[in-house]
């Protein structure tokens, strides 16, 4: 469960805070006015949460070139190389 806090707070009590986030895994929302604006989260989070990250792009990426590669099926190698050739020419 995360906590909520405003960001004029935190500077008062950032020190408690910080300790809460780092020893009890406690997630902060960080908000200005009413408004959430950033998350304060344990490193292991963070670093969870970039390698699912990463995990979706690649998974976009494949599912991209799978389905390009589908769509090229009926294209010789040659006609793909001649098509990019002719685009490359059309945009000089």
């Amino acid at each position: 469960m995360h906590k909520v806090i405003g960001v004029t707070d935190l500077q008062r009590k950032f020190r408690a805070v910080f300790d809460e986030v780092v020893r009890k895994n406690t997630p902060y929302v960080l908000t200005r006015g009413s408004r959430p604006e950033a998350a304060l989260i344990p490193y292991e989070d963070f670093l969870q949460f970039q390698e699912f990250q990463e995990k979706a792009i690649l998974e976009r990426f494949d599912r991209f070139t799978t389905r390009m590669s589908e769509q090229n099926a009926g294209y010789s190698e040659t006609e793909i190389i001649a098509d990019i050739e002719e685009t490359r020419i059309e945009l000089e």
